[in-house]
């Protein structure tokens, strides 16, 4: 029978490893050494998790879980921007595959999300599952797409820095490690990528 425990849900902000908290796990908790993306890891939280960014970062965490909140702005696109509705849908689409593909990936990997005294965790997060992050690859993927569309240089940098806002907001939050957040990054922009040719090669006809 498969092991569930790494799809459970973390409803909130959990003890480190070794602090000796209750859990499904049973037996003593050994403590590693930190690793360099565990030391990474803590760096950015002890520079950057103030409490004002820490409220920041949980909106991202909310708005992009599950890619919910990119979907729904796909949506809106494809109502506002009749012209390129198709686009819109179709880009959606692609985002929604993007996130899909992340969460193949981390079942096929199944990499732990970071459990280290020196590292907090601050937000809920739906599985215990962390190589790559979904949020970093539907976020890219988003930004890709998006940004292609609108086609304007200012929305273009928003949406790169959107992208680069929410890798980090993992990293504040404890739940990723560097490499899961690079990694979904560079799985979303291929996934957007490779979409964006498909969808510029099939025009809505109506544009």
């Amino acid at each position: 029978m498969a092991d569930n425990r790494d799809t459970l849900d973390r409803s909130g902000p959990t003890p480190p490893a070794g602090s000796g908290g209750s859990g499904s796990d049973a037996g003593p908790t050994v403590t590693l050494p930190a690793t360099g993306e565990v030391v990474v890891l803590a760096t950015v939280q002890d520079a950057l998790a103030t409490p004002e960014t820490v409220r920041v970062a949980r909106g991202m965490s909310l708005f992009g879980e599950h890619a919910a909140g990119w979907l729904a702005i796909g949506a809106i696109g494809a109502l506002v921007d009749r012209k390129r509705r198709r686009e819109w849908l179709y880009s959606a689409g692609a985002v929604a595959l993007a996130h899909g593909a992340s969460i193949g990936v981390k079942r096929v990997v199944r990499r732990r999300r970071p459990e280290h005294p020196s590292v907090r965790v601050l937000v809920g997060t739906p599985s215990r599952l962390s190589f790559p992050s979904s949020h970093a690859t539907s976020t890219t993927a988003a930004a890709v797409l998006y940004g292609g569309l609108v086609g304007r240089r200012p929305a273009r940098v928003a949406g790169t820095a959107t992208a680069g806002l929410m890798a980090l907001s993992r990293l504040v939050l404890g739940v990723h490690y560097p490499s899961d957040v690079a990694t979904g990054s560079a799985l979303g922009a291929a996934v957007a990528l490779g979409a964006r040719r498909i969808i510029s090669s099939h025009p809505d006809p109506e544009g």
